[in-house]
């Protein structure tokens, strides 16, 4: 069996994640991490019995280490960091929320594991350190994205033949509307996904397309493309999820029901594949697969993450800004429009830096927050 760690264990990928290792019987899960789900985490101590466990607050680990005699117990980002590099682990699944997720992903690479990743904030911040360290420790990055795993799939090795990527975006619960509409949405109706189960920051970057625009950022990097040869197109049926376009004009999609399970087993398993016992995509039971352009709203989301892929500092920024700002619509502090105007008036405002090290971007991210915090507070 192989050995894994699940970081992030109590989000919504990392419990799919362990829904799938649960599953396939393949895996022995000999560490977890989790934020603040205390009790959840507890349950899964309980079922996985891992050796290693990972959990932000030091009087949680404390009050976990009483229950749990026979597991190690880390806190903190520093805790993030050593269980991410145990090596009693041969593969690191990061599923951490935010920026935090670097720091883990930096560890894993480092110690040369498998890094199987759902953490996009790893590559839109870290960027081109990241993806050199990689290269530096022959580290393979897989992503479990179901988009960046579609067109891992889609070219399959034919990387010197593409032509472009086409992302596919469900457009969120908000596809079709103006703007004129969109000014008191609340959080319940922006957090209601149409298509996907997923957390609550991730369900607001869907609504605002900054989901799609750091996409765009990673898989210019994933797949080593540049971001202008990465178009989007809104598919409200998520059942196409990305799509690559070759030299000679073939496109290859990859299709399944909107299930992230499909991309984390696939990753988990590769290159073998084994049957998914949660059911399959039946294609005379869909009745449309429709496909549309960004409107001009969107396209300036997009093509603010292109240009800001050129620089790491940028697309560093970018993340954090949105970050800051995504955090204080969820906290009811701005509006849906405000988090938009944030990004670009922090973008503009910001100065781009030299990132070489890992203590770069965290001071890039840094200063970003801090101008972020300050936009936020003038619209409060």
């Amino acid at each position: 069996m192989k050995k894994i760690s699940i970081l992030g264990s109590t989000g919504s990928v990392g419990t799919q994640s362990l829904d799938v290792v649960r599953n396939l019987k393949k895996f022995e899960v000999v560490a977890l991490s989790a934020g603040k789900n205390i009790n959840l985490l507890e349950s899964q101590i309980r079922e996985f019995n891992p050796k290693f466990v990972c959990i932000s607050s030091k009087n949680d680990a404390e009050f976990l280490s009483e229950k749990f005699r026979n597991v190690i117990f880390f806190h903190g980002i520093e805790g993030l960091q050593k269980i991410a590099k145990i090596d009693e682990s041969e593969i690191v699944l990061n599923a951490v929320a935010g920026f935090t997720g670097i720091y883990a992903s930096v560890s894993a690479i480092e110690a040369g594991k498998s890094l199987v990743l759902a953490n996009k904030e790893s590559i839109v911040a870290g960027a081109h350190f990241l993806m050199n360290l990689a290269k530096e420790k022959k580290c393979r990055i897989l992503p479990i994205d179901s988009e960046h795993s579609a067109i891992w799939q889609c070219i399959d090795g034919k990387e010197k033949f593409l032509r472009r990527i086409i992302l596919t975006a469900s457009g969120g619960p908000f596809f079709g509307l103006g703007r004129e509409n969109l000014k008191n949405v609340t959080k319940e109706q922006v957090i209601k996904h149409p298509t996907w189960k997923m957390g609550a920051k991730i369900s607001v970057d869907s609504a605002t397309m900054m989901n799609k625009g750091l996409e765009i950022i990673e898989a210019a990097h994933l797949f080593g493309v540049p971001a202008s040869s990465i178009d989007v197109l809104i598919h409200p049926q998520s059942i196409v999820h990305s799509m690559v376009e070759f030299i000679d004009g073939n496109i290859i999609s990859q299709m399944s029901v909107p299930d992230m399970k499909f991309p984390i087993q696939y990753a988990l398993t590769y290159p073998e594949r084994f049957n998914y016992s949660n059911g399959f995509l039946d294609l005379s039971h869909v009745c449309n697969l429709s496909f549309y352009n960004p409107s001009n709203e969107t396209n300036r989301i997009l093509n603010l993450c292109r240009e800001s892929s050129k620089d790491n500092s940028l697309s560093c920024a970018l993340n954090a800004i949105n970050e800051v700002a995504v955090g204080a619509f969820l906290n009811k502090k701005i509006s849906f429009l405000d988090i938009e105007n944030i990004i670009f008036q922090g973008i503009d405002k910001f100065n781009p830096l030299k990132i070489s090290s890992l203590s770069d971007i965290i001071e890039c991210d840094r200063i970003a927050r801090e101008l972020a915090n300050n936009l936020v507070i003038l619209r409060m």
